[in-house]
């Protein structure tokens, strides 16, 4: 399971910079102004064979005229309490400000691991400014220039040094498959877990998580036997003053890293909505096995097959590229089609271990690769020789062979999986192409 690292500090000291170059993205939008990032960025990231998530922040700022002062520090003081590493980024060339102390004041007091970062070092005379950061009283701090690279590595290598160990629970967990109901506020979740576990409560059986704020809930009714992962309402935060949009996202990253299919509540009276997004797109760089459910559907007036299909299709065109998932229309309430959702569920964790002979692999892919081949670029012509299957991975992962690998875009590789969909059921589960040169 990933681990979650926030990055803090005050406004303009190169934090979005920092989440673009750990994740290897662009997704954070970077500008001279202060206070520029107000929504939130999730990514993911690796390093040592280790996974991160990694989750910028807005810059805490007090006593300012930002009508979204008080939301984006409420959202770094959620950060802090969720996450398991922070970087604390500073600013190398203006020194310690009284927002600096302001925020090393708290994350002294967080009793996480802190990594103090001094940012903007984009040559070696400023290395001699990093003296005045130890009157902030966190330790060692750590030279960076985010924009060029420098010095990130170092920081990653300390990331490794100071991260918690996780307790090793899951060897029973493994064996069984473990569902994560997740979705934004108010969307049915924690309905729809009642309704799961309402009755007959002597089969429900709660084992501790292996993380502080996941429980596993054994379910064995009606023939079924998973791991309900289910973070809604586990731990009430006494000290933090929650924002409840971005504290969910938080959750979620929590439940979806801790499970092998996602059930994606969406709220059928009000559709797809920013956060849905928000949390599909976390679904999906984790690769997670989806179901959605559309919830309340009860209360929806026209329910003709007309007005499904339309849902369906605004569903799916939202979360292109991958479509190919199953959607059920529930009622948690009246207790409408849950058991169907978690039928799909079931289905969808089988698809995620299905096998593909290599023989047969490379007799039906063969022929479709032949009726139409990767397009020549350049006058470089592509041939894919052989076909096999990822062994041991936890989602399909199949490995094309080929002479010019690099040649091979994205849509022929989307291509090659709708092919692989046609053929094969892995309705529900993303897949891995991957190009290898032979």
């Amino acid at each position: 399971m990933a681990n979650l690292i926030a990055i803090v500090g005050r406004p303009n000291v190169g934090k979005s910079t920092l989440f673009n170059r750990l994740t290897q993205a662009r997704t954070a939008i970077v500008d001279d102004t202060a206070g520029t990032t107000r929504d939130r960025q999730y990514g993911k990231t690796d390093w040592g064979g280790k996974e991160f998530s990694v989750v910028d922040t807005g810059g805490w700022v007090v006593n300012s005229e930002d009508i979204f002062e008080e939301e984006i520090n409420k959202q770094v003081a959620i950060a802090i309490e969720e996450a398991d590493v922070i970087l604390f980024v500073v600013d190398i060339k203006n020194g310690v400000t009284d927002l600096d102390d302001h925020v090393a004041s708290i994350l002294r007091r967080s009793k996480k691991p802190v990594i103090l970062v001094s940012n903007k070092a984009d040559n070696n005379e400023l290395l001699y400014n990093e003296a005045e950061f130890y009157s902030l009283g966190l330790g060692d701090p750590f030279s960076i220039s985010a924009i060029s690279g420098f010095g990130t590595g170092d920081l990653l290598d300390q990331v490794l040094k100071v991260m918690p160990e996780k307790e090793d629970e899951e060897e029973e967990l493994e064996q069984i498959p473990r569902f994560a109901i997740v979705g934004r506020p108010n969307s049915g979740k924690s309905s729809i877990i009642n309704a799961f576990i309402g009755e007959e409560r002597n089969i429900v059986t709660n084992i501790a998580g292996t993380t502080r704020d996941s429980i596993y809930t054994r379910y064995t009714k009606f023939g079924f036997d998973f791991y309900l992962v289910d973070t809604a309402g586990i731990r009430k935060k006494a000290k933090v003053n929650e924002d409840i949009e971005y504290y969910s996202v938080l959750r979620s990253i929590r439940a979806i890293e801790n499970s092998d299919v996602c059930i994606l509540m969406v709220d059928a009276t009000r559709g797809i909505e920013a956060q849905d997004a928000n949390i599909f797109s976390l679904v999906s760089k984790n690769k997670k096995g989806l179901v959605v459910c559309i919830n309340k559907w009860d209360l929806v007036e026209d329910k003709s097959n007309i007005s499904i299909k339309t849902y369906e299709n605004a569903i799916r065109d939202r979360f292109a590229p991958f479509t190919d998932f199953p959607i059920v229309f529930t009622s948690a309430t009246t207790k409408q089609r849950i058991h169907k959702a978690l039928e799909e569920a079931e289905k969808v964790y089988e698809n995620r271990k299905r096998t593909v002979p290599t023989s047969k692999l490379n007799t039906e892919m063969q022929e479709v690769i032949a009726a139409y081949p990767p397009p020549a670029t350049k006058g470089k012509y592509v041939k894919i020789k052989y076909i096999t299957m990822l062994k041991g991975s936890p989602i399909p992962t199949f490995i094309f062979f080929c002479n010019l690998p690099q040649w091979v875009k994205e849509p022929y590789k989307r291509y090659l999986e709708n092919k692989i969909r046609e053929k094969w059921d892995f309705h529900g589960t993303p897949i891995n192409i991957y190009m290898r040169e032979k």
